[in-house]
């Protein structure tokens, strides 16, 4: 199975959201099914077959999420962000502008889901493949 540490040295070549789609691909090859990204501190829970998962330890200092959910404003930024403009704390502090909590990402189904502070999908996309 996959440790953090793995994953971890293939998200070191994320530079932005235009590197995202190879960086899903090269953890899937580790064994990864599915990921929960909580914005507030980006620590992740990873998850594999025969229920294997394993956490990340959080990246930054909490961040406050807004109660406001923008659904708008933070589809601006993520189009921003997936074109290579702003680095993955931009973006975080972006999604919790705009009341962003986390995102899951199916690697099977190569989608990645955006929630707000009350648990409702806010958008769903398709990770190109």
């Amino acid at each position: 199975m996959f440790t953090v540490k793995e994953i971890e040295e293939a998200h070191a070549k994320v530079k932005s959201g235009a590197d995202f789609p190879k960086y899903i691909q090269e953890i899937k090859q580790l064994g990864v099914t599915s990921f929960e990204t909580w914005v507030k501190d980006s620590h992740t829970n990873y998850f594999g077959s025969n229920a294997f998962s394993a956490q990340s330890t959080p990246k930054y200092n909490d961040l406050t999420i807004s109660d406001n959910l923008n659904k708008e404003e933070f589809a601006r930024l993520l189009k921003i962000h997936q074109q290579g403009e702003t680095d993955y704390f931009t973006f975080c502090n972006h999604c919790a502008e705009t009341g962003i909590e986390k995102w899951i990402v199916d690697l099977d189904a190569l989608t990645c889901t955006y929630y707000d502070t009350k648990g409702n999908e806010v958008l769903t996309e398709q990770i190109p493949g």
